[in-house]
């Protein structure tokens, strides 16, 4: 049995290492999309525009306006003389934030009254319009407590100062990492298992297969191991080029890392093979492993919060493995957790890989009878 099995597994390995396609797939796609994303695919707002219409003519006013100094967020800053030029800036993507200041901002300041200030955004860019707002109201606070303090009593006004755990300086590149590193490892994965099947019976090999000595258990278990190792192989190379290249701290156990990555890849190639069972084209298994892909990151937590999501796509998510790994991924790299921590996600992750191999042996002994 043992040689039979490693027979095929060097099958596997030879059909996808012989293939001019396959091994851009395999190696040029993988490295181009991580340099892409890392670089590409990011929610800091940064070297945005900003227009200021500053109608006050008091001093307060014009150190207001010396309050947004170019820096990382703002490189550009854009004076308006009229309220007019402001809408067409904003409507021609000139800046994404327009700050009118009013004539009695100063008489307003100095008399110890509410002295507003209009922020006008580019409400089509909403999460940037929301960074360069809560960065506007942040220079806006210091501002005032600048004024005020040691006005009148002397007493200095509190100062909230803000520490960020795990992530001090709010690095994106903390948090996307790690995500890449399962995103990257997942299309892989299922590009390998997903097309593996399909690739046989459009080849018209697939029958072969079956009068071959190879139990249906045998064939499922030597079409797993190719994806496992190869997922694995590229997993290792995106966790070198995050700690290296890009400069993600690591704080956890590497062994942890490890078996979370083992089971993620376990449970992604048995959902692939699943896919692969049911088509009989690899354009077919294609778009059904697109299909899978697509909702498993939406619903890991990557682009919006679980806790915001309807309360049954929640209790979804947790059939989703791409859901716990990433929580767990993420604990591992930033904060160290411990197995005991992660044994929650541990084992919905092992009854996951667990009941997804038992379904892709059960569709392909059904599809192969």
């Amino acid at each position: 049995m043992l040689n039979r099995l490693l027979n095929l597994v060097k099958k596997e390995f030879l059909t996808l290492l012989q293939d001019r396609q396959s091994r851009i797939q395999l190696v040029a796609m993988p490295v181009l999309m991580l340099f892409v994303f890392s670089f590409a695919m990011t929610m800091e707002v940064k070297n945005a525009s900003l227009g200021i219409l500053n109608e006050d003519e008091g001093d307060l006013g014009v150190r207001f306006v010396r309050a947004f100094q170019p820096g990382p967020t703002y490189s550009r800053i854009v004076t308006f003389r009229s309220p007019s030029e402001i809408r067409r800036a904003v409507d021609t993507q000139e800046v994404l934030m327009a700050l009118h200041i009013p004539r009695d901002f100063s008489k307003n300041l100095m008399s110890g009254v509410p002295a507003p200030v209009q922020a006008i955004l580019d409400g089509r860019k909403s999460n940037a319009a929301q960074i360069v707002s809560g960065y506007a109201s942040l220079v806006a606070t210091s501002f005032t407590e600048e004024l005020y303090a040691n006005r009148t009593t002397g007493a200095v006004m509190p100062n909230v100062e803000t520490r960020f755990l795990f992530n001090p300086n709010l690095e994106f590149s903390w948090f996307n990492q790690p995500m890449l590193l399962i995103l990257l490892t997942q299309m892989i994965v299922l590009l390998i298992t997903g097309m593996s099947i399909a690739k046989e019976r459009e080849l018209g090999t697939f029958e072969q297969l079956l009068v071959s000595p190879l139990s249906p258990i045998e064939i499922v278990a030597g079409k797993t191991v190719p994806g496992i190792f190869l997922g694995l192989a590229e997993g290792l190379f995106i966790f070198v080029m995050s700690t290296t290249v890009f400069h993600v701290p690591f704080v956890g156990s590497h062994a942890l890392l490890f078996w979370m990555m083992l089971l993620f890849i376990l449970s992604t190639s048995a959902i692939g093979l699943a896919i692969s069972s049911v088509c009989s084209t690899q354009q077919q298994a294609f778009l059904g492993t697109s299909l899978f892909m697509v909702p498993s990151m939406l619903l890991s937590g990557f682009v919006a919060p679980v806790e915001n999501m309807p309360t049954a796509l929640q209790w979804m998510t947790q059939l989703n493995p791409t859901k716990h790994t990433l929580k767990a991924v993420m604990g591992i790299y930033l904060k160290d957790l411990s197995p005991l921590d992660l044994s929650t996600e541990m084992a919905w992750m092992f009854g996951i890989a667990a009941g997804s191999l038992l379904l892709a042996s059960w569709f392909f002994k059904r599809h192969a009878q």
